[in-house]
């Protein structure tokens, strides 16, 4: 039994790296309809469970005990392809696919380097233990999901706004900010005020803009973040990045 609880976070991880596989084939073929989405949309929906499943590999870790290094690098692994590579690629072909020249659109692979350095940086940086220093890899990924759908319900902005983008957002997963973590260590408003307004915000910004709204969620996330006086407790683990 104890074996068996070991491969129980290691699966979910592996089902968060599958999802993340998913979303880079779809990069390459974001208009293709399928089941009355574009792939593009289901890209999205693979980032989201890409995401869901993070979440819920440390949670089964902590919740069985089941803590492995090999687990640990497992999921920075899942999280670089999930959160790193394939919002590099849906940003780049976006980008082509609105007229945008290779070697501009190429830029976006910044998305996955400093994804990369993140993860790096994270596992060897013991300041990290109960908050964030650097944007979290799996926010860079909501981000641009929320951009991209905002992109698709308007108009691309142009190649100097998209590399401005790019480039703020990959240098500030390796930047020195303090960012708190959205894990709740107990249900206590006083202790966690700063996460209940980014989850009301959540649903207020997807009510009133659709997709686009957790591109709003992140940018204030990070408006908060610079903003607080200190980071409080949380739960924070080596699964979130």
């Amino acid at each position: 039994m104890k074996s068996i609880r070991t491969y129980i976070p290691n699966t979910i991880t592996c089902l968060n790296l599958l999802s993340g596989c998913a979303a880079v084939f779809l990069a390459f073929n974001l208009d293709l309809p399928t089941a009355g989405l574009s792939a593009l949309q289901w890209a999205f929906v693979c980032i989201g469970a890409a995401a869901a499943f993070d979440f819920w590999d440390g949670m089964s870790a902590r919740l069985l005990h089941a803590y492995s290094p090999i687990g640990k690098e497992l999921d920075s692994l899942s999280d670089l392809v999930s959160f790193g590579l394939a919002p590099a690629f849906l940003v780049m072909n976006t980008m082509l696919r609105a007229g945008s020249p290779l070697w501009v659109s190429a830029f976006a692979l910044l998305i996955a380097v400093m994804g990369a350095l993140r993860l790096a940086k994270f596992n060897v940086d013991t300041r990290q233990t109960t908050s964030f220093i650097g944007l979290p890899i799996p926010a860079n990924a909501i981000f641009w999901v929320g951009a991209l759908a905002w992109i698709t319900d308007h108009a691309y902005p142009g190649d100097a706004v998209m590399a401005v983008l790019i480039a703020v957002v990959s240098l500030l997963m390796v930047s020195e900010i303090k960012m708190f973590s959205l894990k709740f260590a107990n249900l206590s408003l006083r202790e966690n005020v700063r996460r209940y307004v980014i989850m009301a915000a959540t649903v207020l910004f997807v009510i009133t803009d659709g997709v686009s709204g957790f591109a709003w969620t992140i940018v204030l996330y990070i408006l908060i973040s610079l903003l607080g006086k200190r980071t409080d407790p949380d739960a924070s683990e080596a699964d979130d990045k």
